[in-house]
């Protein structure tokens, strides 16, 4: 038997593994990327909540499991957020999915999220913060899927902005006391 030179047997398998990898990205080829649209900077007055909306779009072709998928077996899409001292990330709330069947699994029904979805989140900067802007940053984690086939988990970087502000209250200033006579 001939001894394979180990050096040469590397170098194809890199050479084909680049040459995958090349495929896979090319511009041609559709990636099931899930994308967030731009937000909007949410003011709200320090001490109380206030609701930010992340607008999603996943491509067409392709579905991503939802926030509570059927099977325990499944990637559930989830937003990990990591706020800023004195912001509270009170609730994060995902939209219901569709429940669709698919070639893949034709006896089950999957719950999935297709097209564009939002999920809101609910934030509250503590009433010692400062007014001023400050960004939210996480990821969406998810799991893209087409009628054939299901792709690695992947996360999506996620920011958004909440600019902070004083509270109608804290602008007025204190009235000096009046007079118990009548003024006339």
């Amino acid at each position: 038997m001939k001894r394979v030179n180990q050096g040469r047997l590397l170098s194809a398998a890199v050479f084909v593994l680049g040459v995958a990898g090349l495929a896979q990205d090319s511009p041609g080829n559709r990636r099931p990327s899930v994308t967030l649209q731009p937000t909007e900077v949410v003011s709200i007055n320090r001490g109380h909540s206030g609701t930010v909306e992340l607008n999603f779009r996943v491509p067409g072709g392709f579905h991503i499991n939802s926030n509570m998928p059927h099977q325990e077996y499944l990637k559930k899409t989830e937003l990990k957020l990591d706020a800023p001292t004195d912001i509270v990330v009170r609730k994060v709330t995902y939209p219901e999915g569709e429940d669709r069947t698919f070639p893949f699994a034709p006896d089950e029904k999957i719950n999935v999220y297709s097209g564009d979805f939002t999920v809101t989140v609910l934030v509250r900067p503590l009433k010692t913060v400062l007014p001023t802007k400050y960004a939210v940053h996480g990821n969406l984690k998810y799991q893209a899927c087409d009628n054939a086939a299901c792709y690695p988990p992947r996360q999506l970087p996620v920011t958004f902005e909440v600019r902070v502000t004083k509270a109608a209250s804290e602008n007025k200033k204190k009235s000096p006391p009046q007079s118990p006579r009548a003024h006339g």
